[in-house]
């Protein structure tokens, strides 16, 4: 006898592949800091996630530009901040260990 319902499991991958697939575009932020005219990309991982648990989760998840910090890009800057994907990324992280998904 299993211990969780099939169901349960294919819901915690979600949750782990979401988590993964943020973790990966704000780390690739912060890696494009210096590369002229980059826009910070994310996606809405509350909203995939609830996606996912009304069962829709068939559609791929696309990545999005996120607002980033207020420079200007069409001067051959980018919207990378350091600062903020760090703060994004600690977020996530905690979202992961405690399993808190409300925003």
């Amino acid at each position: 006898m299993s211990v969780m319902d099939p169901s349960q499991l294919i819901l915690i991958e979600r949750f782990l592949d979401l988590a993964r697939l943020r973790q990966s575009l704000l780390v690739s932020n912060i890696a494009n800091v210096d590369t002229p005219g980059y826009r910070t990309q994310d996606i809405d991982f509350h909203g995939e996630l609830a996606r996912a648990l009304g069962q829709e989760s068939g559609a791929p998840v696309l990545p999005i530009h996120a607002p980033g910090a207020r420079l200007n890009v069409a001067a051959g800057w980018n919207n990378v901040s350091v600062d903020r994907e760090g703060l994004l990324l600690a977020e996530a992280a905690i979202e992961i260990s405690s399993g808190h998904t409300s925003p």
